[in-house]
C-alpha cells in the first residue's frame, strides 16, 4: 500500500453507510478493490517485495510469488489479516469512523454492524494505530513557504497552541480517582498542536513546557515559517527559527492583522466536544491514536465520502494484536 496512484474513491458509487453495505457485500468484492487499492495493477509480493508473481484461480483473487513461492492476498500484511470479522463489516465501521466529525463510541459501531462492544472498540484501535504509525501525510512538516507569479516568496502561516483533555477526578469513578492520587498524576492529558489553517498536527505532551514543545516544532513545522503563539513562556526563544509573532490573550487581544490563533482554537473545540462527548474517557496510553483520528478527519475533510474512505483504508497495512494492545506493565499494574 505504499504505492501512489489516483484515488480510487473518485468512481466508486457511494456516499452512505448503506451503499457500502451493497457495493461491498460479496468478499471477493472487498479483495478485488483491495488489490487495486494497494499495488494498482504492479503486484508485489506480500511477503518479500518481489516483484514477479502468479495469479492463481480461485474464488477470491490470490497470488503466489515466483521467488519464495509462498502465496498471499491483498489481506496479507493488513489490519484485516486472521481477523474473524467479514470485511464487509470492517469496511463499514471504517467508513462510520471516517464520516462523524466527533468521533464514535464503540457501543454504536457494535450496534450497526452487528458484533460485541469489546470487537467494535478492538476493530476501531487497530484502524487508530495504523493513523498512528503512518498517518495522513504523517511525515511531511507544515508551513512550507510558496512562490508567486513574480517569484516572490511568500510564507505560509502556522498557529501553534497547546490544551489538556480529561475529566476533572471529582467527576470520575471512586476507583479512577483513587488510581490518578495513587500514581500522583494528572487527571489531564497535555496536547499540542500546529495548524496550517487548513492541516493540522498533533502530538500528547508530559508537559508543556519548552523541553517537549520545541522538539515537537522542529520534527513538524518548517524553519522560517510564521508562527502564531498566545504569550505561553515555552515559545519566548521561538524567533530563533520562525518568524514568531504572539497575540496576548492577557491583555483581552485575541486578533491583530493576520496574528491570531483562533483556528487552531477552534479545533481544540471540536476535538474536546468529540472526547467528552463521544468517547467520555482517554487513558494516556492509547490518546495519540484518537489525535490521529481526528487529524485525519480534519485533514481529508474537503474530500468525498468515497475518497475519505478510499484514504483510510490504503493506511490499513499496520496491524497490532489485542494482547499487545492492551498490555500493562508490572510497575503501572502494581501502582494502580
Amino acid at each position: 500500500m505504499e504505492q501512489e496512484h489516483p484515488p480510487l474513491g473518485k468512481t466508486l458509487p457511494f456516499r452512505t453507510i448503506n451503499d457500502i453495505a451493497i457495493h461491498f457485500r460479496d468478499k471477493a468484492v472487498c479483495i478485488e478493490y483491495l488489490t487495486q487499492l494497494r499495488w494498482a495493477g504492479n503486484v508485489k509480493c506480500a511477503h518479500c517485495g518481489h516483484d514477479k508473481v502468479y495469479e492463481l484461480k480461485g474464488a477470491y483473487k490470490g497470488y503466489k510469488c515466483a521467488k519464495c513461492r509462498k502465496k498471499f492476498t491483498a489481506i496479507k500484511g493488513t489490519i484485516f489479516e486472521n481477523s474473524p470479522i467479514e470485511l464487509s463489516k470492517w469496511f463499514m465501521a471504517i467508513f462510520i469512523l471516517s464520516t462523524h466529525r466527533k468521533g464514535i463510541s464503540s457501543v454504536q459501531i457494535a450496534r450497526d454492524i452487528g458484533v460485541t462492544q469489546k470487537t467494535a472498540w478492538f476493530m476501531m484501535q487497530r484502524v487508530r494505530y495504523a493513523f498512528k504509525m503512518k498517518s495522513f501525510e504523517s511525515n511531511e512538516k507544515i508551513g512550507k513557504s510558496t512562490f508567486d507569479n513574480k517569484g516572490n516568496e511568500v510564507k505560509a502561516v502556522v498557529e501553534v497552541d497547546e490544551t489538556y483533555i480529561g475529566g476533572k477526578v471529582a467527576n470520575m469513578h471512586k476507583h479512577k480517582a483513587e488510581a490518578i492520587e495513587k500514581k500522583g498524576s494528572s487527571s489531564k492529558i497535555g496536547v499540542i498542536g500546529a495548524i496550517e489553517r487548513g492541516k493540522v498536527k498533533l502530538q500528547p505532551l508530559k508537559a508543556t513546557d519548552h523541553e517537549n514543545v520545541i522538539p515537537f516544532l522542529v520534527k513538524s513545522v518548517h524553519q522560517g515559517t510564521k508562527l502564531m503563539t498566545d504569550e505561553h513562556v515555552a515559545y519566548n526563544t521561538m524567533n530563533r527559527v520562525y518568524e514568531h509573532q504572539t497575540i496576548k490573550h492577557m491583555l483581552k487581544e485575541y486578533v491583530r492583522g493576520e496574528v491570531h490563533t483562533n483556528t487552531i482554537e477552534n479545533f481544540w473545540s471540536l476535538l474536546k466536544r468529540g472526547v467528552y462527548g463521544t468517547y467520555h474517557f482517554i487513558s494516556p496510553k492509547h490518546v495519540h491514536q484518537y489525535l490521529e483520528e481526528f487529524a485525519f478527519r480534519f485533514n481529508s475533510r474537503e474530500l468525498t465520502e468515497a475518497q475519505r474512505f478510499d484514504k483510510l483504508i490504503s493506511l490499513s497495512n499496520y496491524k497490532i494484536t489485542y494482547k499487545v494492545l492492551t498490555y500493562e506493565p508490572k510497575e503501572t499494574q502494581a501502582n494502580a
